[in-house]
Protein backbone atom coordinates (compact mmCIF):
# COMPACT_ATOMS: atom_id res chain seq x y z
CA UNK A 1 0.00 0.00 0.00
CA UNK A 2 1.35 3.48 -0.89
CA UNK A 3 0.63 6.36 1.64
CA UNK A 4 -0.88 9.37 0.10
CA UNK A 5 1.87 11.85 0.98
CA UNK A 6 4.42 8.96 -0.60
CA UNK A 7 3.45 10.72 -4.32
CA UNK A 8 4.03 13.76 -3.14
CA UNK A 9 3.42 16.88 -5.80
CA UNK A 10 3.16 15.29 -8.92
CA UNK A 11 2.92 18.75 -10.49
CA UNK A 12 2.51 20.00 -14.63
CA UNK A 13 4.14 16.67 -15.79
CA UNK A 14 2.13 14.09 -13.59
CA UNK A 15 5.02 12.92 -12.78
CA UNK A 16 4.47 9.88 -10.02
CA UNK A 17 6.16 8.37 -6.76
CA UNK A 18 6.58 5.51 -9.29
CA UNK A 19 8.58 7.57 -11.87
CA UNK A 20 10.61 9.39 -9.86
CA UNK A 21 11.96 6.25 -8.29
CA UNK A 22 12.59 5.05 -11.81
CA UNK A 23 14.35 7.79 -12.42
CA UNK A 24 16.84 7.64 -8.87
CA UNK A 25 17.35 4.37 -10.25
CA UNK A 26 15.23 2.05 -7.64
CA UNK A 27 13.49 -1.18 -8.73
CA UNK A 28 10.18 -0.44 -8.89
CA UNK A 29 7.33 -2.87 -9.42
CA UNK A 30 6.18 -3.43 -12.81
CA UNK A 31 2.39 -2.47 -11.43
CA UNK A 32 3.81 1.05 -11.12
CA UNK A 33 3.43 0.96 -7.19
CA UNK A 34 6.00 1.20 -4.33
CA UNK A 35 9.42 0.27 -5.11
CA UNK A 36 10.33 -3.71 -5.17
CA UNK A 37 12.13 -5.46 -2.25
CA UNK A 38 15.26 -3.86 -0.65
CA UNK A 39 18.59 -5.07 -1.25
CA UNK A 40 19.35 -6.63 2.13
CA UNK A 41 22.68 -4.79 3.71
CA UNK A 42 24.35 -6.32 6.55
CA UNK A 43 26.21 -4.56 9.28
CA UNK A 44 29.64 -5.78 11.26
CA UNK A 45 29.25 -3.41 14.42
CA UNK A 46 29.53 -3.68 18.17
CA UNK A 47 32.73 -1.71 17.75
CA UNK A 48 31.59 0.51 19.65
CA UNK A 49 27.84 -0.72 20.17
CA UNK A 50 27.33 3.54 20.38
CA UNK A 51 28.64 3.53 16.64
CA UNK A 52 26.11 0.76 15.70
CA UNK A 53 23.38 2.15 17.14
CA UNK A 54 23.97 5.37 14.87
CA UNK A 55 24.30 3.37 11.71
CA UNK A 56 20.98 1.16 12.60
CA UNK A 57 18.78 4.73 13.06
CA UNK A 58 20.32 6.39 10.27
CA UNK A 59 20.24 3.89 7.50
CA UNK A 60 16.36 3.20 8.93
CA UNK A 61 15.86 7.05 9.03
CA UNK A 62 17.42 7.34 5.18
CA UNK A 63 15.42 4.40 4.28
CA UNK A 64 12.31 5.68 5.61
CA UNK A 65 12.44 9.49 4.52
CA UNK A 66 12.66 7.79 0.76
CA UNK A 67 9.93 5.57 1.13
CA UNK A 68 7.92 7.24 3.54
CA UNK A 69 5.28 5.39 5.29
CA UNK A 70 6.21 2.56 8.07
CA UNK A 71 9.22 1.67 5.38
CA UNK A 72 12.40 0.79 7.11
CA UNK A 73 15.87 -0.66 5.72
CA UNK A 74 16.38 -4.21 5.40
CA UNK A 75 19.34 -5.04 7.35
CA UNK A 76 21.26 -7.72 8.83
CA UNK A 77 23.31 -6.57 12.15
CA UNK A 78 26.26 -8.99 13.55
CA UNK A 79 27.39 -7.44 16.83
CA UNK A 80 30.56 -8.18 18.29
CA UNK A 81 31.61 -8.04 22.30
CA UNK A 82 34.22 -5.24 21.69
CA UNK A 83 35.86 -6.20 24.53
CA UNK A 84 37.76 -9.06 23.43
CA UNK A 85 38.51 -7.24 19.86
CA UNK A 86 39.84 -4.41 21.88
CA UNK A 87 42.40 -6.87 24.08
CA UNK A 88 43.38 -8.09 20.45
CA UNK A 89 44.03 -4.51 18.73
CA UNK A 90 45.64 -3.33 22.10
CA UNK A 91 47.95 -6.27 21.18
CA UNK A 92 48.53 -6.27 17.79
CA UNK A 93 47.11 -9.78 17.10
CA UNK A 94 45.28 -8.26 13.64
CA UNK A 95 45.58 -11.84 12.13
CA UNK A 96 43.25 -12.97 14.80
CA UNK A 97 41.01 -10.06 14.41
CA UNK A 98 40.94 -10.59 10.57
CA UNK A 99 39.63 -14.26 10.91
CA UNK A 100 36.88 -13.35 13.86
CA UNK A 101 35.44 -10.53 12.02
CA UNK A 102 36.03 -11.77 8.51
CA UNK A 103 33.94 -15.31 10.32
CA UNK A 104 31.19 -13.13 11.65
CA UNK A 105 31.15 -11.11 7.75
CA UNK A 106 30.53 -14.56 6.19
CA UNK A 107 27.43 -15.62 8.74
CA UNK A 108 25.91 -12.45 7.61
CA UNK A 109 26.52 -13.03 3.36
CA UNK A 110 24.91 -16.38 4.38
CA UNK A 111 21.95 -14.99 6.44
CA UNK A 112 21.57 -13.02 3.05
CA UNK A 113 23.18 -9.79 2.73
CA UNK A 114 23.60 -8.77 -0.55
CA UNK A 115 26.59 -6.27 0.63
CA UNK A 116 28.45 -5.48 4.00
CA UNK A 117 29.38 -2.80 5.64
CA UNK A 118 32.07 -2.60 8.64
CA UNK A 119 30.83 -0.03 10.82
CA UNK A 120 33.89 0.97 12.37
CA UNK A 121 36.78 2.87 10.79
CA UNK A 122 40.05 1.06 13.01
CA UNK A 123 38.93 -2.34 12.22
CA UNK A 124 39.17 -1.42 8.78
CA UNK A 125 42.87 -2.78 9.16
CA UNK A 126 41.84 -5.80 8.52
CA UNK A 127 39.17 -4.88 5.45
CA UNK A 128 41.54 -7.40 3.47
CA UNK A 129 40.76 -10.72 5.16
CA UNK A 130 36.65 -10.09 5.57
CA UNK A 131 36.54 -9.17 1.40
CA UNK A 132 38.76 -11.99 0.90
CA UNK A 133 36.06 -14.17 2.68
CA UNK A 134 32.93 -12.80 0.77
CA UNK A 135 31.86 -12.93 -2.40
CA UNK A 136 29.64 -10.38 -2.08
CA UNK A 137 30.61 -6.81 -2.25
CA UNK A 138 32.21 -5.04 0.75
CA UNK A 139 31.74 -1.51 1.17
CA UNK A 140 35.14 0.51 2.34
CA UNK A 141 34.69 3.53 4.44
CA UNK A 142 37.74 5.27 2.84
CA UNK A 143 36.30 4.82 -0.30
CA UNK A 144 33.16 6.25 -0.21
CA UNK A 145 34.73 9.36 2.19
CA UNK A 146 37.05 9.78 -0.77
CA UNK A 147 34.90 10.28 -2.97
CA UNK A 148 32.88 12.69 -0.91
CA UNK A 149 36.71 14.70 -0.44
CA UNK A 150 37.27 14.96 -4.57
CA UNK A 151 33.68 15.79 -5.41
CA UNK A 152 34.14 18.86 -2.78
CA UNK A 153 37.75 19.79 -4.55
CA UNK A 154 39.99 19.32 -1.87
CA UNK A 155 43.61 17.06 -2.63
CA UNK A 156 44.68 17.48 1.09
CA UNK A 157 42.76 16.59 4.95
CA UNK A 158 43.57 16.27 8.12
CA UNK A 159 42.82 13.14 9.79
CA UNK A 160 41.51 11.96 13.10
CA UNK A 161 40.84 8.48 14.63
CA UNK A 162 42.06 6.05 16.82
CA UNK A 163 46.49 5.63 16.91
CA UNK A 164 45.65 2.75 14.55
CA UNK A 165 44.04 4.83 12.17
CA UNK A 166 46.35 7.60 12.36
CA UNK A 167 49.24 6.32 12.49
CA UNK A 168 49.67 2.72 10.28
CA UNK A 169 49.19 3.30 6.91
CA UNK A 170 45.90 1.35 6.07
CA UNK A 171 43.93 3.97 5.93
CA UNK A 172 46.77 6.56 4.40
CA UNK A 173 47.37 4.62 1.88
CA UNK A 174 43.88 3.27 0.53
CA UNK A 175 43.15 7.69 0.60
CA UNK A 176 45.65 7.86 -1.63
CA UNK A 177 45.34 4.96 -3.81
CA UNK A 178 41.52 6.86 -4.18
CA UNK A 179 43.83 10.61 -4.83
CA UNK A 180 43.59 12.06 -1.66
CA UNK A 181 47.02 13.26 0.34
CA UNK A 182 46.37 12.65 4.22
CA UNK A 183 48.00 15.15 7.10
CA UNK A 184 47.94 13.74 10.47
CA UNK A 185 48.60 14.97 13.83
CA UNK A 186 51.93 14.64 15.42
CA UNK A 187 52.57 11.73 18.05
CA UNK A 188 51.38 13.48 21.51
CA UNK A 189 48.18 14.77 19.86
CA UNK A 190 47.70 11.23 18.75
CA UNK A 191 47.92 9.57 21.54
CA UNK A 192 45.44 12.36 22.87
CA UNK A 193 42.55 11.55 20.26
CA UNK A 194 42.94 8.36 20.58
CA UNK A 195 42.87 8.63 24.55
CA UNK A 196 39.53 10.71 24.29
CA UNK A 197 37.87 7.90 22.13
CA UNK A 198 38.85 4.75 24.11
CA UNK A 199 38.14 6.25 27.59
CA UNK A 200 35.36 8.75 26.42
CA UNK A 201 33.16 8.40 23.65
CA UNK A 202 32.88 4.88 23.55
CA UNK A 203 31.87 4.77 27.23
CA UNK A 204 29.17 7.64 26.05
CA UNK A 205 31.23 10.26 28.01
CA UNK A 206 31.61 13.64 26.11
CA UNK A 207 33.86 16.43 28.27
CA UNK A 208 34.14 20.36 27.21
CA UNK A 209 37.56 19.87 27.18
CA UNK A 210 37.59 17.10 25.54
CA UNK A 211 36.20 19.37 22.42
CA UNK A 212 38.24 21.79 23.17
CA UNK A 213 41.75 19.75 22.62
CA UNK A 214 40.09 18.54 19.54
CA UNK A 215 39.72 21.66 18.19
CA UNK A 216 43.02 22.95 18.80
CA UNK A 217 44.41 19.64 16.98
CA UNK A 218 42.41 20.46 13.98
CA UNK A 219 43.19 24.08 13.90
CA UNK A 220 46.85 22.65 13.93
CA UNK A 221 46.22 20.09 10.80
CA UNK A 222 44.86 23.10 9.34
CA UNK A 223 48.07 25.13 9.63
CA UNK A 224 49.61 22.28 7.82
CA UNK A 225 47.71 22.81 4.94
CA UNK A 226 44.52 20.20 5.50
CA UNK A 227 42.05 21.74 3.16
CA UNK A 228 39.07 19.64 5.22
CA UNK A 229 39.10 17.37 8.33
CA UNK A 230 38.09 13.46 8.33
CA UNK A 231 35.93 12.27 11.63
CA UNK A 232 37.87 8.83 10.63
CA UNK A 233 36.47 7.66 14.15
CA UNK A 234 32.60 6.67 14.66
CA UNK A 235 32.87 7.92 17.64
CA UNK A 236 34.49 11.55 16.99
CA UNK A 237 30.77 12.94 15.90
CA UNK A 238 29.71 12.72 19.25
CA UNK A 239 32.25 15.16 20.60
CA UNK A 240 32.60 17.33 17.12
CA UNK A 241 30.14 19.30 15.14
CA UNK A 242 30.68 20.82 11.67
CA UNK A 243 30.52 24.10 13.56
CA UNK A 244 33.26 23.29 15.94
CA UNK A 245 35.90 23.41 13.19
CA UNK A 246 36.47 26.17 10.02
CA UNK A 247 37.25 24.12 7.09
CA UNK A 248 34.52 21.21 5.46
CA UNK A 249 34.19 18.28 7.38
CA UNK A 250 34.33 14.60 5.87
CA UNK A 251 32.14 12.29 8.59
CA UNK A 252 33.49 8.68 7.52
CA UNK A 253 29.92 7.54 9.54
CA UNK A 254 27.91 9.71 7.47
CA UNK A 255 29.30 8.87 4.01
CA UNK A 256 29.23 5.16 4.73
CA UNK A 257 25.66 5.53 6.14
CA UNK A 258 24.47 7.52 3.06
CA UNK A 259 26.30 4.94 1.07
CA UNK A 260 24.13 2.22 2.81
CA UNK A 261 20.89 3.58 2.23
CA UNK A 262 21.51 4.09 -1.63
CA UNK A 263 22.25 0.39 -1.71
CA UNK A 264 18.92 -0.49 0.01
CA UNK A 265 16.96 1.72 -2.16
CA UNK A 266 18.90 0.08 -5.37
CA UNK A 267 20.20 3.76 -6.41
CA UNK A 268 23.43 2.59 -6.61
CA UNK A 269 25.18 -0.93 -7.30
CA UNK A 270 27.50 -2.65 -4.85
Amino acid sequence: MTDAGDAGDAGDAGETSADADAAAGRRVRADGGAPATQRTVGILGGMSYHSTLDYYREVNAGVNDSLGGHHSADLLVSSVDFGPVEALMREGDFDALGERLAARAGGLEAAGAEAVLLATNTMHRVAPAIEDALSVPFVHIVDVTAEAIREAGCERVGLLGTRFTMGEPFARDRFAENGVAVVVPDAADRELVDDVVFEELVHGVVREESRAAYRRVVADLVDRGAEGVVFGCTEIGMLLERSDVDVPVFDTTERHVARAVDLCLGRVDP
